[in-house]
């Protein structure tokens, strides 16, 4: 094994997190903001106010994205078992 198929793994690794962490990350952010707008309109500036919507959208988003994460996540392993099948022959 060379260098250049460890950073095409490190990459696809990489990639593959990227796409894994993104909609809970995007969907916290923009929940996030909302309330921030609504604290900043309505002078309430309570700082535990922003993490119960938070973590139920975020929980909403992943039983929602399950199937495909788990989609991703099997495909990732595949090319993985089926790169060390290749370097093992």
């Amino acid at each position: 094994m060379d260098v250049l198929e460890v950073v095409e793994i490190g990459r696809d690794l990489l990639v593959t997190a990227m796409w894994l962490a993104g909609p809970p990350v995007f969907i916290s952010l923009l929940v996030g903001l909302a309330v921030s707008i609504f604290q900043t309109v309505t002078s309430v500036q309570e700082q535990t106010l922003s993490f119960a919507p938070r973590i139920v959208a975020v929980g909403v988003v992943l039983v929602v994205t399950l199937p495909w994460m788990l989609t991703l996540t099997s495909s990732f392993t595949m090319r993985m078992v089926e790169r060390m099948v290749l370097v093992t022959q």
